[in-house]
């Protein structure tokens, strides 16, 4: 009779094995993980985290379901933060020693209009590009009233050091509580959420706050209600007046942090602020794309992934740009390494430069459509006094925040917004078909001869 090998019983559940191998695998990444040269984040010193959590959230909510993985191999350049109490003593001494940077120096149009805007021709828009500081009126919205209750208003103005601006319209994100706060950070930053009806009335559904309430809170975040009815149809053009006016709603704040909704902070502001501003000697630190270096790729992939419904819109704002000076990234752009960010986090220093920059860029974006990349390099280039810009890598954009997806829409778009869509002619994407960008598309994909 032949022997036959047995197999040891702690190896005969494949269910052990399984678990097993997860364990070692486990334990192999997160040793990796602490051992790694290539981390993007470094602290000099430990500080005080805040350890109790901001808010509690009902279980139905789900705040953090479908978070987007990010898997990097490399970190070209690591960001180093200096230590949280030596920042804060630094921020504290400025705020202090500063009046309010340039909400004083640039001087505002003032009227009436139909338009929050003012909706000006493409000529009048490119007449305040170069501001020389003769008292000339800069044209920055608010030709109709902002909707906001008065105790808001008194309250953000009183907001005079760092400020954290995030919104959410037509109920499309979930506010996420920031993570990584030092012990005294909320003593010194202000959050701020602008939210509309559809979103009130879904934090309502789920017991976060009550309608009856005369003010917001949610925890780290004042919530501030925005009667969107009186400004534009668009949700997505209501979430750009405090993305980029941010220096016009909160006029004695000196630094401010954009952080789109469908983003988690998990870095403190305050560090953030210190490492890629402050001591960048930057305006206005912003992630580059992942993708895109060139203005036009985000164009034809915001046509191709109906990004804005109006294709052939598109098509014309990129020719009014052509027509008027934008050519491709080019190593001539230095210190500018793209012409393409990801602005789903924006980090301001308000002054002089900055704050043209955000009034130039919002009047394009009325103009034409919300989606700001496209306008991003347009007015960056031909803007005078020039912005002193910190784009960092995506990777360090991945470790300070966290990205989640959308709140899902059952039913997707209605047979309506599919039928506006309009579909780009052919030609959108031709080299040489469109005259007035033809220079443009001959460098950007290498056979100009110039």
């Amino acid at each position: 009779m032949k022997a036959t090998a047995t197999t040891p019983p702690l190896f005969r559940s494949k269910l052990l094995c399984l678990s097993l191998l997860y364990l070692f695998t486990s334990l192999f990444l997160a040793l990796y993980s602490s051992l790694s040269s290539t981390k993007c984040l470094f602290r000099s010193s430990p500080f005080d985290p805040i350890q109790s959590p901001l808010f509690n959230y009902p279980p139905a909510y789900g705040e953090h379901k479908y978070a987007i993985p990010t898997l990097r191999a490399s970190c070209i350049s690591p960001v180093f933060f200096s230590d949280y109490w030596m920042v804060l003593k630094e921020i504290q001494e400025f705020n202090r020693n500063s009046s309010s940077l340039g909400s004083s120096v640039l001087k505002y149009k003032q009227g009436n209009d139909d338009s929050f805007g003012g909706n000006f021709s493409t000529q009048e828009r490119i007449s305040y590009f170069d501001h020389q500081d003769d008292g000339v009126e800069l044209p920055c919205a608010f030709f109709k009233d902002f909707p906001i209750s008065i105790s808001d208003r008194m309250a953000m103005e009183k907001c005079n050091g760092v400020v954290v601006v995030s919104a959410i319209f037509n109920d499309h994100d979930k506010i996420r509580q920031p993570r990584g706060l030092g012990s005294k950070t909320l003593d010194h930053v202000c959050f701020f959420m602008f939210i509309d009806e559809a979103t009130l009335k879904g934090l309502d559904y789920h017991n976060i706050i009550s309608r009856k309430s005369n003010e917001y809170k949610v925890g780290a975040w004042r919530i501030i209600m925005v009667s969107s009815e009186k400004l534009y149809e668009n949700a997505a053009m209501n979430g750009v007046i405090p993305k980029y006016l941010v220096h016009r709603l909160f006029p004695n704040s000196k630094y401010s942090i954009w952080i789109d909704a469908k983003m988690q902070l998990v870095v403190d502001p305050l560090l953030l602020i210190h490492s890629l501003v402050i001591m960048e000697d930057a305006d206005m630190a912003i992630s580059r794309h992942p993708l895109y270096v060139h203005t036009m790729e985000e164009a034809m992939a915001t046509a191709r992934w109906k990004k804005w419904w109006d294709v052939d819109s598109l098509k014309t704002q990129m020719e009014t740009y052509c027509d008027n000076g934008l050519m491709p990234w080019s190593p001539k752009k230095l210190p500018y390494p793209s012409d393409v960010p990801d602005s789903a986090l924006i980090l301001r220093k308000h002054g002089v430069a900055t704050n043209l920059f955000s009034c130039l860029l919002f009047n394009e974006l009325e103009a034409f459509n919300p989606r700001d990349q496209l306008a991003f390099a347009y007015v960056r280039d031909r803007m005078n006094p020039k912005l002193k810009l910190n784009m960092f890598d995506v990777e360090v954009f991945e470790q300070v925040a966290v990205e989640y997806r959308h709140n899902l829409k059952h039913g997707g778009p209605s047979v309506a917004q599919r039928s506006k869509t309009k579909r780009a002619s052919s030609d959108f994407y031709v080299n040489g078909s469109c005259s007035k960008c033809e220079k443009y598309l001959l460098q950007m994909w290498g056979e100009s001869h110039d």
